[in-house]
């Protein structure tokens, strides 16, 4: 049995670690109440399905819950401007995407947050292919049939995407710039993936490349037709559709990610903690699964990592939109 006297030794030294260390205080307690995570695209679409999948089993992991709040518009930054503002405390978070932090950086001038210095990156969570679909009453069964349509009949194509600075804007509009189709089809914005997924499905625009989540059902529903995928190799789900390099564009790549990011200034402790939750949530089978359903794949990083995989996507997508002169309208 321990003498009073070290007992009291013992709870000095504890007060003291604590005084000088106060991360190891914040780490034990965090998380101690709801975590706010933003989605910033509307409730249904690719980034928004990707997330949900993530964050219900992430809240199992932290034991704490999380509330997604969807803030939808302007191609994820009107969320992304709102997670690098509040307090990096741990309990705002950001579904960051290519969209906020590779694409809209890149082409909206007046953007209202840096994408580097204004977060700290926790982990890649996800990583997505691309899908081009068309409505099935367009007489297309390939890519070299859609651009040959759209060359023979300029101005009859509408392609849809999920604003300016998505992830489907840029991928959409890369493919449009190299299959040299820009000049010939109208680009028709809205207000996220879901909305855009649906013009297409009621052939108020007549095709769309975007992130898989949002349009496979309704390709499994018949609803409408793929042609190919925008990553490197095809994909699991739907095997049987090439690649769009395979398709006849060899110049073309393109594939969504997905991460977890909090404000600039978050402690270390937290990052750690959040980083190791990441890790075993996306490493659970039931994850993979139904990443996998959705045309996703789970990859957890280092905070090191991550943050030099965004670098990295910032500056290549910077080398393209100079190099292949590409426009947004």
């Amino acid at each position: 049995m321990l003498s009073p006297a070290v007992k009291h030794a013992g709870a000095g030294a504890l007060l003291l670690a604590l005084w000088f260390y106060p991360g190891l205080a914040q780490a034990q307690a965090y998380p101690s109440r709801p975590i706010r995570l933003i989605s910033p695209n509307p409730p249904g679409g690719a980034n928004d399905l990707i997330a949900r999948i993530v964050v219900t089993r992430l809240a199992e992991v932290l034991q704490t819950p999380m509330v997604i709040d969807n803030r939808g518009g302007a191609g994820g930054t009107i969320g992304g401007e709102i997670a690098a503002r509040a307090v990096p405390d741990g309990y705002t978070l950001l579904a960051g995407s290519i969209s906020t932090h590779s694409f809209s950086p890149v082409i909206q001038p007046r953007l209202g947050y840096d994408p580097i210095r204004d977060f700290t990156p926790i982990s890649l969570f996800a990583v997505a292919q691309n899908l081009l679909v068309v409505h099935p009453a367009l007489p297309v069964t390939n890519v070299r049939d859609l651009i040959a349509f759209a060359r023979a009949k300029p101005g009859t194509i509408n392609y849809a995407s999920g604003g300016s600075g998505s992830t489907s804007h840029f991928a959409v509009a890369l493919f449009a710039s190299v299959a040299g189709i820009a000049s010939t089809t109208v680009h028709v914005p809205y207000k996220g993936g879901a909305p855009a997924v649906a013009a297409t499905v009621g052939n108020e625009t007549q095709f769309y490349l975007g992130p898989m989540a949002g349009s496979i059902a309704q390709v499994k529903a018949g609803k409408l037709r793929a042609l190919a995928v925008g990553g490197a190799a095809r994909s699991a789900i739907l095997p049987d559709v090439p690649t769009v390099r395979e398709a006849g564009l060899p110049g073309y790549e393109a594939s969504g990610w997905f991460g977890l990011l909090g404000p600039a200034g978050l402690p270390r402790v937290i990052v750690q903690r959040l980083n190791k939750a990441v890790h075993d949530t996306v490493g659970a089978t039931e994850v993979q699964r139904q990443l996998l359903e959705v045309g996703a794949e789970g990859s957890a990083s280092t905070p090191e990592n991550f943050a030099r995989f965004i670098a990295d996507q910032l500056s290549t997508t910077r080398r393209l939109v100079k190099q292949l002169d590409l426009r947004f309208d």
